[in-house]
């Protein structure tokens, strides 16, 4: 019987935030690590360890980047990215799927 965990060799982590309002599967093997996740309403704070480039799926969020005091939105295949080291600022008003890509 296949293991369903695994696809063609790479390993799927499954990773739950801000008690369970945010999960994602992250996936290695591609160009750059990257996670495909959704998130419920509501508003977060996400610190970054590797730069991150996040890309909207579906739905639309309020970013706040650092050193910004001003909210943008970003909607279905807008992308923004977030240096290594920073937090940021994210108000979802509607679940929304994303895209985000570390490097």
């Amino acid at each position: 019987m296949p293991d369903f965990g695994e696809v063609r060799g790479v390993m799927l982590r499954v990773n739950e935030y801000f008690d369970g309002n945010v999960k994602s599967i992250a996936v290695e093997g591609g160009d750059l690590p990257a996670t495909i996740g959704v998130m419920a309403p509501g508003e977060y704070t996400f610190a970054t360890s590797q730069k991150e480039y996040m890309t909207v799926i579906e739905g639309e969020m309020l970013v706040k980047l650092p050193d910004s005091g001003t909210w943008k939105k970003f909607v279905n295949g807008d992308t923004f990215s977030v240096q290594a080291g920073q937090n940021f600022d994210l108000q979802i008003s509607r679940q929304t799927a994303y895209l985000c890509r570390y490097e």
